[in-house]
């Protein structure tokens, strides 16, 4: 767990100092051991780029387009050949209950691309999700290290757009009441869509009918969301995927065009 620095606002109620947390069997580490981590030679098709070099392009990027960035957590798998990493984004207009948060992941196993994925973080439950991922290339190829300033600024610009999104289509789960009959019926279509495996629907009910977190009792859209991201805590490399297909499943109940 990474305590992110308490943020301050003198024109709004003190909130509640927010945690990062890495749910993920990836064992968590400081920068520096990123950094420590050697990148593979290339080869004629695959050109692996460093992890802590995406690190270090994104935070460059993200401060030239004026966000601030708190702290930091950072894992390590794979004997280091796999990183994610997540970052909190702190913005004038701070809500109450959720911040920004951005998430980076680069492997040099060819396992997956680099990517950034847009997301957002409950406060009072240091839930995540993620509205979208975009991968900087298709995979690792050879001009990726010279590209890779161009496609950062890129997908930054991309995931602000997302992260805009993102505020309106919580402000409507919150305000998009729901009965039992239909958060069951979400909770079952939800495996069609692969949100949750099976094994998940009872600890997604259980949450939904008695949430731990006060924040989730009333009977709307938001409560089932985090009912979901709750029980879904645990594969942060799967929880881009699955949270974006739970965002497609709620959006089309609520009413809101899917991002495209």
């Amino acid at each position: 767990m990474v305590a992110l620095l308490q943020h301050i606002d003198t024109q709004r109620p003190q909130r509640r100092r927010p945690n990062l947390l890495l749910h993920c069997g990836a064992r968590a580490v400081e920068r520096e051991q990123v950094m420590d981590i050697p990148t593979p030679w290339p080869t004629d098709t695959w050109t692996p780029i460093a992890h802590i070099a995406l690190v270090a392009h994104v935070e460059q990027t993200l401060r030239t387009n004026g966000l601030v960035i708190g702290n930091q957590a950072h894992s390590l798998s794979h004997d280091g050949a796999r990183y994610f990493g997540l970052m909190e984004i702190q913005r004038s207009e701070s809500d109450e209950d959720y911040c920004w948060v951005l998430g980076l992941r680069n492997s040099h196993d060819k396992t997956f691309p680099a990517g950034i994925a847009a997301g957002a973080q409950v406060l009072v439950c240091d839930n995540l999700s993620f509205s979208g991922e975009v991968k900087l290339a298709r995979k690792h190829t050879r001009f990726i290290t010279r590209d890779l300033p161009r496609l950062v600024q890129s997908t930054v610009g991309k995931l602000m757009d997302r992260w805009h999104h993102q505020d309106d289509r919580i402000g409507t789960y919150k305000l998009s009441d729901l009965d039992d009959r239909t958060a069951h019926d979400l909770v079952i279509r939800s495996c069609d869509v692969g949100v949750v495996p099976n094994r998940t629907i009872p600890e997604v009910l259980r949450e939904w009918r008695q949430p731990r977190h006060d924040d989730f009792e009333p009977r709307n859209v938001w409560s089932l969301f985090n009912a979901f991201t709750e029980a879904l805590k645990g594969n942060l490399i799967e929880l881009p995927r699955r949270t974006e297909a739970l965002h497609g499943l709620l959006d089309t109940h609520v009413g809101l065009a899917l991002l495209s």
